[in-house]
């Protein structure tokens, strides 16, 4: 779909801004992508790269429900699906490879993605708004990739759920004392961050990101209430 940067909106019906994390702020996608080519690699002795994430999808969903989102979700489906795949014939020694590959991530790099700490700059100066990273997975994670990231001094929290929901949108703008109306979500799925918004009557910026996750993949649709963007410093203009 064609990118778009006329707002919906006026800068006076913005009270609240939040922000995505990952794949918004960061990159993490590739972090994940690189693992399990990794972890493909480790089990290519019982199946194809294909058969290997075939299999890991089918255990990941099933497992969202207990485990939720996050890295050491990802990393206990990684090694259940291991032993499942290779019917209990992979070794001690590839599991603990296997477990050090999910602790990987844990530790990466987070440089912002291009444009972003200019902007998140621009906004705080001008002080009209709230500003606050809304993120789904893990606290203990999200909170680190926050401080890895050197950004964490532009916002005025960060709020982390298991999942975002409509109920989760509606309890951020309570803590922040204002209405959906004059909320924006800045993220780049669809499914997680502009969906839910714009069903309250919320305004959503959509910043489609290179990858998506598999689990975040769904239709697209226009709406009053959104504007696409190409480039995260496209906010600055909006707002």
């Amino acid at each position: 779909m064609p990118h778009s940067a006329k707002a919906p909106f006026t800068p006076a019906d913005i009270r609240l801004v939040a922000f995505d994390a990952d794949d918004t702020l960061w990159d993490n996608q590739s972090h994940f992508d690189q693992v399990e080519r990794e972890y493909a690699h480790i089990l290519s002795a019982y199946g194809t790269p294909d058969d290997v994430s075939g299999a890991l999808y089918d255990v990941e969903t099933a497992n969202m429900p207990l485990l939720g989102y996050g890295c050491k979700a990802f990393t206990i489906s990684l090694v259940e699906n291991a032993v499942r795949f290779s019917h209990g014939q992979i070794a001690a020694a590839d599991v603990l490879k296997i477990v050090e590959l999910g602790k990987s991530i844990l530790v990466q790099p987070v440089p912002p993605l291009p444009g972003v700490e200019e902007t998140l700059q621009a906004l705080r100066r001008r002080g009209r708004y709230k500003m606050v990273v809304f993120t789904k997975g893990e606290l203990l994670d999200q909170q680190a990739k926050l401080v890895r990231s050197g950004l964490g001094n532009w916002f005025d929290d960060i709020v982390v759920v298991s999942d975002k929901t409509r109920n989760e949108y509606t309890k951020l703008c309570n803590i922040f004392d204002t209405d959906i109306s004059h909320l924006l979500m800045v993220g780049n799925s669809f499914r997680s961050d502009i969906e839910p918004v714009l069903q309250l009557g919320g305004y959503a910026a959509h910043i489609p990101f290179e990858k998506t996750w598999q689990h975040e993949q769904t239709e697209e649709y226009d709406h009053p209430h959104l504007v696409r963007l190409g480039r995260f410093a496209q906010l600055a203009r909006l707002l």
